[in-house]
């Protein structure tokens, strides 16, 4: 049974640019982690992370490497840190469509733990398990490509340890890539994110890379060699902008060879993925009339009559089911006596985009970390999500609407204010801000009509206790004991069903006994 997905061809098509309202933008972000100065490599730019990360610790490799961002990590501790995100924030232009590549080299930096496998996230979604061991053991680098969109003024990257994490997490670059309106265009970027699986040029003998592709997407090569003699084709139109470099050769499916194709080459797991199979032909060098094609995958009809030109071809499927081991077969179409080619191919999987914090809350708390001199390492990112990564201290509620049900930051060594914005977390049912170092005046907090209880214990608050607090229905709590509170405790609080403390202040009248 044919799969439910969309599938398109286009051919001579206009390609669609950079919206002309935003500013002139930044086309990438290219991070060197744990660099400490800037560098240029095959003409771009290269900075180091410090602007874009409080957390973690720089690292240099003692082993040689070919590429200079790899002879550099930035390294996260484990101890302590089990299921805490650390993370990468970038200002990035609202509504953009971003490439996001992460690249990580180990060298050796753990000594002899085993390598670790962690947890890579962008924007509260939780986007995939890295593992670099197999590379590694190879001597190569791993990285991973996704595209996403920017739902507000900045992306967050984040690198998390899982239960199986056995030593420190780490990366070696951080790339984000602006990329035009009309590549991928058919995804619904506001509700799934791409994954990339595979990217390959058939017949090529090297990698392609910038600046022949202006996005600097790697093109692997894939198969024997291929250059056919005086191939002329002009590739135009073609939405996803492939470089005109992986045209120039092919993998040819004659007719006495296997016309199934392993690719890509990986076995895939059970889910949904954008595939696009690019082709072009010269019809000068054709013989026997044109070169007419049929697509299918494991089986399954995926296109019928492509007709390959000089001007490019590709057909795409935006969300189509694969399982384990893909076949793609290629074969002359009804009437059609020329051998099929294809020329490059790219397979993402699909993946459903998380839920995010509710953004009032998200500035209240960003309000609330500004405010504190030494707030928790993990406050960056997403506060909620994932859910199982949510900031510490902080608990969340589930549903379409994510919002911080208790702020409990009891003994964590905490100095600075309480912001008034700390009152646009009307979601908070528990406050428990005890046995730190904050001071200043304690907040207006009656928008807070969901609040049971307020720790506030053993601080430095001054000023008066607001009368606001007495008018808190649901107030079951109340702990202002060992502050430098003054004046008179408000006779609204004095009220059966209250827990209140107040000893060890400097009120003007000792509360009745």
């Amino acid at each position: 049974m044919p799969p439910p997905s969309l599938i398109i061809l286009i051919s001579l098509f206009s390609v669609l640019s950079l919206s002309s309202s935003q500013p002139p933008p930044l086309l990438r972000t290219l991070i060197d982690c744990g660099a400490t100065v800037s560098s240029t490599i095959n003409g771009l730019q290269w900075i180091p992370d410090t602007g874009y990360i409080t957390s973690g610790t720089s690292k240099n490799l003692t082993i040689p490497v070919l590429d200079r961002t790899l002879s550099t990590v930035r390294s996260f501790p484990l101890q302590n840190n089990l299921h805490r995100k650390f993370c990468y924030v970038v200002s990035v232009f609202r509504g953009a469509k971003y490439m996001i590549r992460s690249t990580y080299f180990y060298g050796g930096i753990n000594g002899n733990d085993p390598l670790p496998v962690f947890d890579q996230i962008v924007d509260g979604t939780l986007w995939s398990v890295v593992n670099t061991t197999g590379d590694y053991s190879d001597g190569m680098a791993s990285y991973y490509e996704g595209v996403f969109l920017a739902r507000g003024k900045t992306m967050s990257f984040c690198i998390a340890a899982n239960s199986y994490t056995e030593s420190d997490p780490f990366i070696s670059a951080l790339e984000f890539v602006i990329l035009g309106n009309s590549l991928y265009n058919s995804t619904d970027f506001k509700q799934v994110g791409l994954s990339l699986v595979a990217r390959h040029s058939f017949g090529h003998k090297e990698a392609i890379r910038y600046p022949d592709d202006q996005f600097d997407r790697v093109w692997e090569p894939f198969g024997e060699p291929v250059i056919p003699p005086s191939k002329n084709v002009s590739v135009s139109g073609i939405w996803n902008l492939p470089p005109s470099k992986i045209f120039e050769t092919e993998f040819p499916m004659g007719r006495s060879s296997l016309r199934e194709l392993r690719w890509p080459p990986v076995p895939l797991h059970n889910s949904m993925y954008y595939i696009a199979l690019y082709f072009a032909d010269d019809h000068n060098s054709s013989t026997g009339g044109s070169r007419m094609i049929d697509v299918s995958i494991n089986g399954v009809p995926y296109y019928k009559n492509l007709s390959v030109t000089p001007a490019g071809a590709v057909v795409f499927a935006t969300k189509w089911p694969l399982s384990g081991p893909t076949t793609v077969a290629l074969s002359p179409a009804t009437g059609s006596s020329v051998d099929p080619l294809i020329n490059g191919g790219e397979v993402f999987e699909v993946i459903a985009l998380g839920e995010r914090t509710l953004t009032r809350d998200v500035i209240a708390l960003e309000a609330l970390k500004s405010s504190l001199q030494n707030a928790p390492l993990d406050w960056n990112g997403d506060p909620c999500m994932p859910l199982q990564y949510s900031w510490t201290g902080i608990t969340c509620s589930e549903g379409p609407r994510i919002r911080v049900v208790t702020l409990n930051l009891t003994g964590m060594g905490l100095s600075g204010s309480l912001p008034p914005s700390i009152a646009r977390l009307t979601a908070l049912g528990d406050i428990w801000l005890g046995n730190n170092t904050l001071s200043g005046s304690i907040p207006d907090l009656s928008s807070l009509k969901m609040l049971e209880t307020l720790h506030l214990e053993d601080n430095r608050f001054t000023g008066e206790i607001p009368l606001s607090l007495g008018n808190i229905k649901g107030l079951r709590e109340l702990f202002l004991q060992n502050n430098n509170l003054t004046g008179q405790i408000p006779n609204n609080l004095l009220k059966s069903g209250l827990n209140l403390r107040t000893s060890g202040n400097q009120f003007l009248a000792p509360p009745p006994s």
